[in-house]
């Protein structure tokens, strides 16, 4: 499938996947590090970003958002490469090493750990977000972004320290949930998700110790699951990259 990315660097390949309401800005803070050793390509998944949607008839699902990136890898004529993707993206990730199709896979605060009740806590607010960005015309998201209070509030539930992330980014970030036709089908999607299959190549999990979105407690579950110890990063929220962008690319290059 033909996807919207940007492409950075030289050297191994390594994928990187957003979150639900996102898009592949999301990964700017660490882009520049990774690709010092690597050939980076951030995407837009379908039905997000710049990225058109899923073929007519094709359900949002982490399957089909999976398969797309399966596909879009096979189009650009990259096999096997590392991936690693947040929220959404880090579910997306072990998806792909379950399947067997990536050397390896870093999954940040993956989606599908919840319990029932956590699940519905992240959708409420979720829908809560996109509603707000929704409500907001873009230079009022702008002028907003540039307040660092409105700042706090609007992305305090994503990353740990809103004053990192750069005016720009939050309300590029907001029109790309707005705008997002893709978000309340694959949304409604995540109803009854549950974890991949046992991956088949080597993966790591880390979870943000300020996450607000998935609870950090569902690294626990994570962790029984993959049979291995999820990494606890310290000062980031479910968004991390703009937290902590070193700490970041240190965890993505080690799982690569």
């Amino acid at each position: 499938m033909d996807l919207a990315f940007e492409r950075r660097g030289t050297g191994a390949p390594l994928i990187l996947i957003h979150g639900i309401g996102h898009h592949w800005q999301a990964w700017l803070p660490v882009m520049d590090r990774l690709a010092a050793t690597r050939t980076v390509i951030a995407l837009d998944l379908p039905g997000f970003g710049d990225s058109p949607g899923l073929p007519a008839g094709t359900p949002y699902t982490a399957e089909s958002l999976a398969d797309a990136v399966e596909s879009f890898c096979a189009l650009l004529g990259v096999r096997e490469p590392a991936v690693a993707g947040n929220s959404l993206g880090g579910y997306l990730a072990l998806e792909l090493a379950s399947r067997g199709v990536v050397r390896s896979a870093v999954a940040f605060s993956p989606a599908g750990f919840w319990s029932r009740s956590e699940y519905v806590y992240a959708r409420t607010l979720l829908r809560a977000l996109r509603a707000t960005a929704r409500a907001l015309p873009p230079e009022r998201s702008a002028r907003l972004a540039e307040s660092p209070a409105a700042r706090a509030l609007s992305a305090g539930l994503l990353v740990a320290h809103p004053s990192r992330l750069a005016p720009t980014a939050l309300a590029a970030a907001t029109q790309a949930l707005a705008a997002a036709p893709g978000f309340e089908q694959t949304l409604e999607s995540f109803d009854g998700l549950m974890p991949p299959a046992p991956p088949k190549t080597p993966i790591t999990i880390a979870w943000g110790e300020h996450d607000r979105l998935l609870l950090r407690r569902q690294a626990v579950r994570a962790a029984r699951w993959s049979g291995e110890r999820v990494k606890l990063l310290t000062g980031c929220g479910h968004v991390p990259m703009s937290d902590d962008p070193e700490l970041v690319a240190r965890v993505i290059l080690e799982g690569a």
